[in-house]
């Protein structure tokens, strides 16, 4: 049985997290939320998630991200049969011009 994460203290993290006004005060809060393996875990999917928008292969996401062909597997179950989180971000970041492919960027 799935457990319901719609609760009072998420709703207030998600509150907090909505007051962000720069990517600098998120490296802020979140290198204090987060350990940064669960930092890198959580980028590490969005990037899976941008990279198979874009159709890239497995065998490309894996080498370039480090990411496991199960956490590749899972992003991509969740982009096909999830809430369309990734979508709604996706999308906004591009209407924004700020999509590119983070597993080139500082190269």
């Amino acid at each position: 049985m799935a457990k319901d994460i719609h609760t009072p203290a998420v709703n207030q993290l998600f509150s907090a997290i909505l007051t962000l006004k720069n990517v600098e005060e998120c490296y802020q809060f979140f290198e204090d939320v987060c350990t940064i393996q669960e930092l890198v875990a959580i980028s590490q999917r969005f990037e899976v998630a941008c990279m198979l928008t874009q159709k890239k292969t497995y065998l490309d996401i894996a080498e370039k991200t480090g990411a496991s062909t199960a956490t590749i597997s899972r992003v991509n179950r969740s982009l096909t049969y999830g809430n369309d989180g990734y979508a709604l971000v996706l999308k906004r970041l591009a209407e924004a011009g700020a999509a590119k492919e983070p597993a080139d960027e500082g190269k």
